[in-house]
């Protein structure tokens, strides 16, 4: 992935959190969870697109 794609894609995932948060009326305990929840998918999504982490198709849930 090219570096300018790569920071295109972290800054519509900026705004559109920062208009979440702004904009949409929600408890303040749910933009926390949605916060974390965004900022844990982009991390792994980069450590994946930087060769750290390999494939998550591979991780199964249960025995």
């Amino acid at each position: 992935m090219p570096l300018i794609n790569l920071v295109i894609t972290l800054i519509v995932v900026g705004v559109l959190l920062w208009a979440v948060n702004t904009y949409v009326p929600m408890d303040r305990k749910i933009k926390s969870i949605l916060n974390v929840v965004v900022v844990i998918a982009v991390l792994l999504w980069l450590l994946r697109i930087f060769g750290l982490l390999g494939n998550l198709g591979s991780i199964t849930v249960g025995g």
